[in-house]
This record gives structure tokens, sequence and C-alpha cells, in this order.
């Protein structure tokens, strides 16, 4: 059974940072595309960062710079480094698998449960 389970989400001001991590099991994070998405509320969930081991990594424009996704393959984990966090980053990030990355939702088999993200200004 995969299970993605996300951790590290909490309350910063602007400017701050936050790493976030989504723990794998039953999947592997070495041979799949790992992104992550957002939500906020009252808006369609976006991409925002994926990464796919020999193949690349994208980001999101609007986060760009100020994001970094990276993995650990030997702890089935991936994360996402927050840095110079912005009120309107503020959502619910979510994990997601696939065997291709994109920014499609529909492309992702499994999805973790999210974390919350809150900047205040």
């Amino acid at each position: 059974q995969v299970q993605l389970v996300e951790s590290g989400g909490g309350s910063v001001q602007a400017g701050g940072s936050l790493r976030l991590s989504c723990a794998a099991s039953g999947y592997s994070t070495r041979t799949n595309c790992m992104s992550w998405f957002r939500q906020a509320p009252g808006k369609e969930r976006e991409g925002v960062a994926s990464i796919h081991i020999g193949i690349g990594i994208n980001y999101a424009a609007s986060v760009e710079g100020r994001f970094t996704i990276s993995q650990d393959n030997a702890k089935n984990t991936v994360y996402l480094q927050m840095s110079s966090l912005k009120p309107e980053d503020t959502a619910m990030y979510y994990c997601a698998a696939a065997r291709r990355c994109s920014w499609s939702l529909d492309a992702y088999q499994y999805w973790g449960q999210g974390t919350q993200v809150t900047v205040s200004s």
C-alpha cells in the first residue's frame, strides 16, 4: 500500500523559511516523479515543484529562486525547502507521485493528506 506523509508545515512570518518533508512508503521516490502542489482557500490546486532523478527539476514561476526541491533516496523522502516566504504562499501543501512529471493533477496516482503553511505579513 502506497502512502505519502507530509510534515513540516506551520506558521511563519513573511521572509521566513520552512522545510516540508514527504515520506513515501510502498513507493520508490528514486525511480518516479515526486512533486509538490499547493491549494489556497478558494483557489485551484497548483504545481509548485517537481523532481525526477535523471530527468530534471521544475519549479513554478512564482517560487523559482525561493523554493528548492530535493530528495533523499536512502530515506525515500522528498523535501521542499521554502525561503523568503510571502503571504501569498499560504496554502495547504501536498506531496504527489507519478510516473512522469506534469503540472496536470490527473497525472498523479498518489497524494498525501497535506500540510498547512501559513505566512503572515
